[in-house]
């Protein structure tokens, strides 16, 4: 009896750990039978679920852009034809509504992808070389941070470290942190980050002197589609589910991912821990 299920258990295992498909023995009629068919159809429906939804997410990608992009490219026609300047005005708000279209796409795309990269949990140690990564990082806010004049202070006291999570994997969820930060952040301040060891645990610190939130709000950030999800400083929106992916990640690679406050107008601290 206890031979099917160290079986069934290391075929779920294999599949939630590297999307590995087994074939189990489904040919026998006892309880230890039924349990590893009932484990094998789980898995082909997960298997078929997650590759409806890549066939979905192409499908996203490829379409919703040029629904959108069509009455862009009419409203640039229109544009070039030197109309009046209240025509003028009219096609330019819809170049602007389109672009923001676009954004949410992408976004849309992005955060669906990401979701994906959340179910996958690795058990090597990996080395993760900080000073390696730190110019992709800035390659994807430095734009945010230019449109707001605001500094990035990077403050690097390691070198390496032996981590569970991908290094694509916490460049994203860094590059999500800081552009957090940035939304939240007033024009002409500073954004500091942190990465450091300290009592056999790496932390890196995402701090910034933005419009912080209240103590009793905090369990709210971290939810989907939470009830915080508000402007940026510049009116900048927001899906409200970044955060909650953050969190997902770093949790499913063994660290932990918490935040603090002192309050309005005071600034936000995002804290990633992973034991080393």
């Amino acid at each position: 009896m206890i031979k099917p299920i160290a079986i069934a258990s290391k075929s779920l295992n294999d599949y939630r750990n590297e999307r590995r498909l087994s074939v189990l023995p489904t040919e026998y009629s006892d309880e230890a039978g039924l349990l590893m068919c009932n484990i094998q159809e789980s898995i082909y429906e997960a298997e078929s679920f997650i590759n409806e939804k890549q066939d979905l997410i192409y499908m996203l990608s490829h379409d919703l852009r040029n629904f959108a992009g069509n009455p862009q490219g009419l409203a640039k026609l229109i544009i070039d034809e030197n109309p009046s300047e209240s025509i003028k005005d009219l096609a330019v708000l819809i170049c602007e509504s389109t672009d923001l279209q676009f954004r949410y796409i992408e976004n849309f795309i992005k955060l669906l992808n990401e979701q994906d990269q959340v179910v996958k949990v690795n058990q090597e140690l990996r080395t993760i070389v900080f000073p390696n990564i730190l110019p992709f990082i800035n390659e994807q806010v430095e734009q945010r941070l230019l449109d707001k004049n605001i500094k990035l202070s990077m403050s690097l006291e390691l070198e390496e470290a032996q981590l569970r999570i991908d290094e694509g994997l916490l460049v994203q969820v860094l590059v999500n942190l800081i552009s957090n930060a940035i939304k939240f952040s007033y024009f002409d301040s500073e954004i500091k980050v942190r990465m450091y060891i300290e009592d056999d645990q790496l932390i890196i610190t995402v701090a910034d002197k933005g419009i912080g939130f209240d103590k009793t709000q905090i369990d709210e950030l971290f939810k989907k589609f939470t009830k915080m999800s508000r402007l940026g400083t510049a009116k900048e929106t927001s899906t409200g589910i970044g955060l909650y992916l953050c969190k997902k990640i770093i949790e499913r690679n063994k660290g932990e991912l918490t935040a603090v406050s002192e309050g309005k107008n005071r600034g936000a601290e995002f804290k990633i821990t992973f034991e080393v």
